[in-house]
């Protein structure tokens, strides 16, 4: 709890593909806590992230198809009174926080606004933290290409620095003294593979409470940013998989902000891909399909790209790997219904 017993809620924000979801799974592992809920915000009709947290904890709420900073901000709302009304109802243990994982292109500010305006939510909720995550790698790029990463930075509190490991130690002092420049309040710490998760943790007692004075911002959508969900009427081929994948992230990395998925590549469990433009993560295999659900897709967040020209090239790779009969199509937002 927070002060005058509020729930301490963390909003875990960053751009897509920064290391959001490895943080929070390494904290939830390390804390291994009953009193910590999670909401997963994802841009996409259908959402992954939520699946790899689920190994850590249970308590786990997923938004789909949507920014928390502007389409989804009612979900918001409802999905935290319905959590208010369950813990209220002695049908969840008492939460001592919450964490908003938001979606890589969402502004922090409203969601605080948010939770500082609603009439109910402000009495019953308080923001502990707005913790922000910066891939070492792209961020001093993306930082001039990408509006949404200099918003992002400019409301945290804390600012972790994610893959040193593939980057260098001079790009890593450059991004430390871009983010000094834009937010000098900021905390600042570097984290490889998860190890900064303290970032997580409430502040001690003993630190003042953060006291919000926000003007309130306009819901403005992303109108250049398209996402579309594929499914798949047959296992994939994974090496012309592959081949098509590093083919369009060559011709097309900085428009493709993100690509990731669970593959039915003919095994027993899927293959979870995650990448964010140029970056593709380790591909994960699942021993299981999450849910009993065997149904594979592939989620893509783009900048200025048809999503029909990808469904149409991943189907002429497949079948040059032997596969002429998969089709790839489109899933709407009610995940299952083709179109």
């Amino acid at each position: 709890m927070s002060g005058q017993g509020r729930r301490a809620v963390s909003v875990l924000s960053g751009f897509l593909g920064s290391g959001k979801t490895t943080l929070l799974r390494a904290y939830l592992q390390r804390r291994a806590a009953d009193d910590i809920v999670v909401i997963i915000n994802e841009w996409g009709a259908v959402g992954v992230d939520h699946h790899l947290v689920r190994t850590a904890t249970e308590q786990s709420v997923l938004l789909q198809g949507g920014c928390v900073c502007c389409a989804r901000r009612e979900d918001l709302v409802r999905t935290l009174r319905e959590l208010l009304d369950l813990e209220q109802g002695g049908k969840l243990p008492p939460i001592r926080q919450v964490v908003i994982e938001t979606s890589g292109l969402a502004d922090p500010v409203p969601v605080l606004f948010t939770l500082a305006t609603d009439p109910v939510l402000r009495h019953h909720f308080a923001v502990a933290s707005v913790v922000v995550t910066l891939d070492a790698v792209h961020a001093g790029d993306l930082i001039d290409r990408q509006p949404e990463v200099g918003k992002q930075i400019v409301a945290a509190d804390r600012v972790v620095i994610t893959k040193p490991d593939l980057s260098s130690a001079g790009r890593v002092a450059a991004l430390t003294a871009r983010v000094r420049q834009l937010n000098p309040a900021a905390r600042i710490g570097v984290s490889c593979l998860g190890e900064g998760a303290e970032a997580l943790d409430l502040p001690d007692e003993a630190e003042p409470a953060r006291a919000w004075t926000i003007d309130p911002p306009p819901a403005v959508p992303h109108p250049d940013v398209h996402s579309a969900t594929l499914g798949f009427s047959a296992p994939l081929d994974w090496p012309s998989f592959s081949v098509w994948l590093g083919m369009l992230l060559e011709a097309h990395g900085p428009q493709m902000l993100r690509i990731k998925g669970l593959l039915d590549i003919g095994e027993a469990g899927p293959v979870v891909l995650n990448t964010a433009q140029h970056t593709v993560h380790p591909p994960e295999h699942l021993a299981a399909w999450p849910g009993g659900n065997w149904e594979p897709y592939l989620v893509f967040i783009t900048r200025g790209i048809d999503p029909a020209r990808i469904a149409r090239s991943l189907e002429a790779f497949q079948c040059a790997g032997g596969r002429r009969g998969l089709r790839a199509t489109r899933i709407d937002q009610a995940f299952g219904e083709r179109s």
